[in-house]
Parts: C-alpha cells; sequence; structure tokens
C-alpha cells in the first residue's frame, strides 16, 4: 500500500473537501500523514490520517478579517505570507518527507509549501482544489479588472523577491506560476462535477472531477416550526454584525425558525436581544442544519453551494452579500 502526506491551510473550505477522499484513502489501506491544524484534529484523526500540527508555522493566517480580505485581493501580500511559512517549514518538512518517503503529496493549491516541497525533494505532486479549475479559458470568464491587472503588475517586483527567497533555499521555482496554477500534466483533485466547472471541456485527463465531498449527517436538528432559514456568512469573512441585525430584524416574531451562525469573529453580545423564535450561535453542524433548512440565506461560499447541489439540503439557496439588507 502507498504513503500519502497531504497538506492544506486553516480554512474549513479547504479542509472539509479532502477528508471523503482522506476516508476512502485510508479505508484501503493506505498511510496518510495529514499536515495541518489544531482546530481540524479531530476530524483529520477520525477520517483514519496520522495529524501532523503545523500551527507553529501559521500565526499569519489565523482567522483575521482585514489580512483574510487583503489576502484574497492582494497576490503580494498572499505571496510573502506564503513564502514565509513555506521558509518556516522547510528544514523539519525536509527532514519529515525524507524519513516517511511518501509515494506522493497532495497538496491544497493554496498550501504552496507542500507543492514546493513535492518540486524540492522530486516527489510526485497531486494538487487539491477546492474552487474551480483555472485555466487560459476558465480565466476568461472570470477576468480580473484592468485595476487588478495594473496592481499585480506594480507587484511583480515584490513577488520576485519572495521567489528568489525560496529560490535560494534550493525550490526549483521559476515564477508565481509555479506556485499558483497546475499545469497540465499536474494531477489534479476538483471537489465538483464537470457540469458545475466553467470551460471543463478544456481540461485534460489529469484534472479529476471527484464531486463534492459531503460527509453524511450524524446528528439531529429539533424543528421548532414549520419552516427552518439558516443563515451563515461563513468561517472567513464574518463579522457582520450589522447584517445581523438585519437578519434578526427582519425575522423577529414570524412564523419561522432561524438559526444563524455568526463564526468567531463577531461580538454577539453587541446583537442585543433576540426572540425565541431565533437561535444564534458561533457554529453549528452546518450539513445537519442543511438537512432541515428550507432556506439558505449564504456568502455562497463552495462547500455550501455543493451541499445545495448535491441533495444534502432541500432548501432555496439564497446568493446574498453583506451589503444587502433584508
Amino acid at each position: 500500500m502507498s504513503k500519502i502526506a497531504f497538506f492544506c491551510i486553516h480554512a474549513h473550505g479547504h479542509t472539509n473537501p479532502t477528508l471523503g477522499v482522506v476516508r476512502e484513502l485510508t479505508a484501503r489501506g493506505h498511510e496518510v500523514r495529514y499536515y495541518s491544524y489544531d482546530l481540524f484534529r479531530e476530524k483529520i484523526e477520525e477520517a483514519g490520517a496520522e495529524f501532523i500540527s503545523c500551527d507553529a508555522y501559521d500565526a499569519e493566517l489565523q482567522p483575521d478579517p482585514d489580512a483574510a480580505a487583503r489576502i484574497g485581493k492582494d497576490i503580494a501580500f498572499s505571496t510573502h505570507i506564503l513564502v514565509d511559512i513555506t521558509l518556516a517549514m522547510d528544514q523539519t518538512l525536509c527532514e519529515d518527507m525524507r524519513k516517511f518517503c511518501p509515494d506522493c503529496i497532495v497538496a491544497d493549491s493554496m498550501a504552496i509549501w507542500g507543492k514546493a516541497a513535492a518540486l524540492k525533494l522530486h516527489i510526485p505532486f497531486v494538487s487539491s482544489t477546492t474552487t474551480f479549475a483555472f485555466n487560459k479559458y476558465s480565466a476568461r470568464i472570470m477576468q480580473q479588472s484592468f485595476g487588478e491587472l495594473l496592481r499585480m503588475m506594480i507587484s511583480m517586483p515584490k513577488i520576485n523577491k519572495d521567489l528568489k527567497r525560496l529560490q535560494d533555499r534550493g525550490y526549483p521555482i521559476r515564477n508565481i506560476i509555479d506556485l499558483m496554477q497546475s499545469d497540465p500534466q499536474t494531477n489534479t483533485i476538483i471537489y465538483t462535477s464537470r457540469q458545475f466547472q466553467p470551460c471543463a471541456e478544456t481540461f485534460p485527463d489529469t484534472y479529476a472531477f471527484v464531486g463534492p465531498s459531503v460527509r453524511p449527517v450524524t446528528t439531529q436538528i429539533t424543528r421548532t416550526h414549520d419552516k427552518l432559514v439558516y443563515i451563515s456568512m461563513g468561517t472567513v469573512n464574518n463579522d457582520m454584525l450589522p447584517f445581523y441585525r438585519n437578519c434578526i430584524a427582519a425575522l423577529a416574531d414570524t412564523d419561522y425558525q432561524v438559526i444563524l451562525s455568526v463564526g468567531d469573529l463577531a461580538d454577539i453580545s453587541a446583537l442585543g436581544s433576540w426572540p425565541d423564535n431565533i437561535t444564534v450561535e458561533r457554529h453549528v453542524d452546518q450539513i445537519a442544519v442543511l438537512a432541515q433548512a428550507d432556506a439558505f440565506i449564504s456568502h455562497c461560499g463552495m462547500n455550501s453551494v455543493l451541499s445545495f447541489l448535491t441533495g444534502v439540503t432541500r432548501s432555496v439557496c439564497c446568493a446574498i452579500t453583506s451589503s444587502i439588507s433584508l
């Protein structure tokens, strides 16, 4: 049987889809070592993998709304952080890989330290992509604005300086594309279907569209009303007190049962009071709630959308943004 090393970033939306794959691999007798963060230890070990903590290397990527928003928009900023983490892990990770001798490394598309180690140590690499696959054809659909392209061009000297830091430590990285994108020869797992993927026909057979990896419902949600409304803005950019207040005001004392999941960033006490038909929690078992919900008000993260599309929920998925008021 094979030895497989998994790497992922500090994010529920990037970790959860991989667990079904890990569970299947370990069930078939493969040895899986999963490098992740203490927040996900229990679910990774439940999937059968050996858990290795990376918390000591990843302080900058803890859920901070300002940093998270900047990572998504500022490629120079995100590259600098990711290179910092890669270099911090360099010695320990390379020693681990030499001792473990994995048959392949599977790394999230953002966990560049996994890909970089595979390139440096000549270990077969598999990319784990929890959003859509990207190439020159799909990129045309999700075009960058002129301002975004200009900012990227201005940022290139900073990006190249960070890439030079990797090169100086023996990483065969030529450009930002080597880190951030998979070439057609790279085996790539996409956690959606070809039917949902833009320009799916342009991707070669090395791209495996394995479909959503959604675990079975393991807990029960008690319904107190005929209709259940679930509200969640995900686990990263969820410090949205005005929006939550609007939800409470609009749905208070109605015929709906409302479950509002606000995450770790919001100050729940600042929401004031709410009536009995509304429950406010930091976290809920989303799969269990979606199985009962009639309406889902969401930021439409990939995991949430795919749970809806696979029939885990019978709800109506409502795409909204923080600028929309109820």
